[in-house]
């Protein structure tokens, strides 16, 4: 039981902890948005959580699976910048965000892949130049 208690103790506390950090966002990237176009649809949820904690709001496409690839031309004037995971996105929906990004002078950054690891690189790493 006492063993019961501690595993649940350390939780809480690990729960605590994650709330401290969203908390205390980094101020660089807080109030922008993202457009994360590709990526696999079960990691959409993490990717979120991810921009969350930078204070972000990501906005998702999934490539031209199920959306049509015309919506990324009305979302691209509305963000900040752009990432693109180059392992899971069609070349269509690539090129269009090319071009899109050069039109509306917005930032590209390719991924090496989908993970949320990698976004999570690469916000830490605009954050820390002040690119935001």
């Amino acid at each position: 039981m006492a063993k019961k208690n501690r595993r649940k103790a350390a939780r809480s506390e690990q729960k605590s902890d994650e709330v401290t950090r969203v908390a205390d966002a980094p101020e660089g990237l807080a109030g922008r948005s993202f457009l994360y176009v590709g990526g696999r649809d079960c990691q959409v949820a993490h990717l979120r959580a991810v921009a969350d904690g930078f204070g972000a709001e990501l906005i998702h496409h999934d490539g031209g699976l199920r959306e049509a690839v015309s919506r990324i031309d009305r979302v691209l004037p509305s963000v900040d910048c752009v990432f693109c995971p180059i392992d899971c996105i069609s070349h269509d929906a690539c090129v269009r965000v090319k071009s899109g990004c050069k039109k509306f002078n917005k930032a590209f950054i390719p991924l090496r892949n989908g993970s949320k690891s990698s976004l999570e690189r690469a916000l830490h790493s605009m954050n820390e130049r002040g690119n935001g």
